[in-house]
């Protein structure tokens, strides 16, 4: 979604300046022009108060021009009040001469040219291009020096919340930001990261674009696609270097992708960063202990061999122990760094035979078991704490018999919720430990449970491969350049089915495409003909996507879409249904392609197999064809393309026209 830019600046004409052509004529078009939207406060339209919606807008503006040409106490209190709460994102502009005034006088600032009180004819291009790209580069540099000589001059002062600068009644922005939080929230419950992905885009503010991001890593985590979520975690880390949720989140996945060194030390310094959070400490033993473990757990090894390499490894698994021991000794609360190290304490003893950690392993068990019962305590009707039941029956399994720590496992997955990610990560834990022959009895009863519970969850069908396709819709009566004429069908057609067969398509495989007239009905009946799942990802509504782009090409083709539609193994979805309108300045064939992209990449970027119909021509745009092939080539997905131009050259016979063939 563009940026929001808010304009304070004085109204009609003030000294000699006519402020409204300077807006319309030299403000507006420069930054528009630049992908930005803009809002000055009397361009409201709804018959709410003028003050609060400036005042809204003043505060939640991914960045604030304020032109100072006159002084102007309106303007000056509202580059007050923006100074005040938000300690970057502001450009002063003024056509004045001379110095500014001493508080704004270190901002970055532009001067603009005026004439006969007007932006003067023979410069405003120039001008526009400066504000253009003074804009861009205040974005870009957004955690750089800051631009509010509050903060300033006041290092340790911390902007407040942005949801905490909710004005008065003002509904709409808040409306939005509410319609777009529930379909994340959607799209995560559905397991759609793709969806995820595309929402982080459309945010409607820059610290919502953040979150998003952070929202769609955790998703693609959970889906066990470390590479792409590294991604998303970036471009969180890019909106703000600073958040800690987000760089331990980073830690994680270079853990995920066995870039350990990587890891321990990315991790290493956010520890000393923050010397007092748990969060960090147990993540510094998780990735300890994923290293053990892989340093170990080798397929095909025997039983004994497990032990015996695992045993060889013991220093890196006392890491572990120390790393979550700190965790739980920083915050009490934090017992999942409790129990992990507990738990690492009875493995080294089961390895070695030697119990040296005695007196450790008896303050954890206090302290765990406390941990856990205090909150568990604050349990209610509708809030059943899972991970706090896990953790009291992953204490019973160190100890306890058998009926005991099935009974303590059952009251756990009782709070589950058909969570697949939390059962299969106690699942792994128990897995592991059966591996190295630990307490076998008891863990196999736990692990009785668990399989009966995973066994209850309808498992989610996940493809072998991921057919994304984009090419050429059917030519409009009107288009200049002949590229997909009608009587090109046959050689497309048998192209593509071709390609699909090439690279292996079958009944595992998932089909994506949009559903147009030409090259995606072409595709999508050759996907189900060699027995792919379909999905028809439609820019607008079915009726609508028909009649632009589908119903201009002729009966023929409307009745090939009901034909994809009708198999049993089709599944539509339309855009706005499932993400909402498409945002001002998207277009919607650009935001559909990229949907596909991102759902495909999802599902994970070997997976991935793209057939482009496709002459060439490179758009330079998110979501063209050219973008989707640089995409999918750069996480490792292997890209076909059909030259289109050379299918229309076989159907060439005669230099006036063309003729089937």
């Amino acid at each position: 979604m563009a940026l929001h830019v808010f304009v304070a600046m004085p109204y009609g004409v003030k000294e000699g300046i006519d402020f409204n052509r300077v807006y319309a004529e030299l403000i507006r078009p420069a930054l528009e022009s630049e992908g930005f939207e803009v809002f000055r406060a009397d361009e409201e339209e709804s018959a709410g108060d003028i003050r609060t919606d400036m005042f809204q807008e003043l505060l939640l503006a991914d960045v604030v021009v304020a032109d100072l040409s006159i002084d102007n106490p309106n303007v000056w209190y509202e580059l007050g009040v923006r100074h005040a709460l938000r300690a970057r994102g502001v450009i002063p502009i003024a056509s004045r001469q001379g110095p500014m005034p001493f508080d704004v006088y270190t901002d970055r600032k532009l001067r603009y040219r005026i004439k006969e009180g007007a932006p003067d004819p023979q410069y405003v291009q120039e001008d526009r291009r400066a504000l253009g790209a003074m804009v861009k580069e205040t974005v870009a540099a957004w955690h750089g020096r800051k631009s509010s000589p509050v903060y300033h001059l006041l290092p340790y002062l911390k902007e407040p919340d942005w949801k905490t600068l909710r004005v008065g009644d003002v509904g709409e922005v808040w409306e939005k930001q509410a319609e777009w939080e529930r379909r994340v929230a959607t799209a995560r419950a559905k397991q759609r990261a793709g969806d995820v992905v595309l929402l982080a885009e459309e945010a409607p503010a820059q610290a919502l674009r953040r979150e998003a991001h952070f929202l769609a890593a955790k998703t693609l985590r959970q889906l066990n696609q470390p590479s792409f979520a590294l991604e998303q975690i970036d471009k969180a880390l890019d909106l703000d270097p600073t958040d800690l949720p987000a760089m331990q989140e980073k830690g994680i996945l270079l853990g995920r992708l066995g870039r350990y060194e990587e890891a321990r030390e990315w991790l290493k310094a956010l520890a000393r960063a923050h010397p007092d959070d748990a969060e960090t400490c147990g993540l510094l033993g998780r990735l300890q202990k994923d290293s053990w473990i892989s340093s170990w757990r080798k397929p095909g090894a025997t039983p004994q061999t497990l032990r015996d390499e695992a045993k060889a490894e013991i220093y890196t698994l006392e890491e572990a122990v120390d790393a979550y021991a700190a965790g739980f000794r920083q915050d009490p609360r934090h017992y999942y760094s409790g129990i992990n190290a507990l738990t690492l304490l009875y493995v080294a003893w089961h390895l070695t035979g030697q119990d040296e950690a005695w007196a450790l392993r008896m303050e954890l068990e206090g302290g765990v078991g406390w941990a856990v019962r205090s909150a568990l305590s604050k349990e209610t009707n509708d809030f059943k704490d899972f991970w706090a039941r896990v953790t009291l029956a992953d204490l019973e399994l160190l100890s306890s018999d058998a009926p005991a720590i099935e009974k303590a496992y059952a009251h756990a997955l009782a709070a589950a919720e058909s969570n697949a990610f939390a059962l299969n990560s106690s699942w792994q834990q128990l897995d592991m430990l059966r591996a190295l022959g630990f307490r076998t009895d008891e863990v196999n009863a736990a692990l009785r449970v668990i399989d009966r519970a995973l066994t209850r969850l309808a498992a989610p069908w996940r493809p072998e491969k991921i057919f994304l396709f984009s090419g050429h819709m059917i030519d409009t009566p009107d288009r200049e350049r002949i590229r997909f004429p009608a009587h090109m069908t046959d050689e497309a057609a048998a192209a593509i089915a071709a390609r699909i067969a090439e690279l292996g398509g079958g009944t595992q495989d998932l089909a994506l495409c949009e559903g147009a007239s030409g090259g995606d009905l072409l595709f999508a009946q050759a996907a189900l003909d060699r027995g792919l799942r379909v999905e028809l990802r439609l820019p607008f509504e079915e009726a609508e996507f028909l009649e632009k782009s589908v119903a201009f090409a002729g009966a023929e083709w409307v009745e090939r879409y009901y034909h994809v539609k009708s198999s049993e193994r089709t599944k539509v979805l339309e855009m706005p249904q499932e993400l909402g309108p498409t945002p001002p300045q998207r277009d919607p064939y650009e935001r559909a392609n990229l949907w596909q992209l991102y759902t495909a990449l999802a599902g994970g970027p070997d997976r991935v197999r793209f057939i482009a119909l496709w002459d060439g021509e490179k758009s330079g745009k998110p979501g063209g064809t050219d973008h989707m092939i640089d995409a999918v080539r750069k996480r490792s997905g292997r890209v076909s393309i059909i030259d289109a131009k050379t299918l229309l050259g076989q159907t060439r016979t005669t230099e006036g026209g063309e003729t089937g063939s």
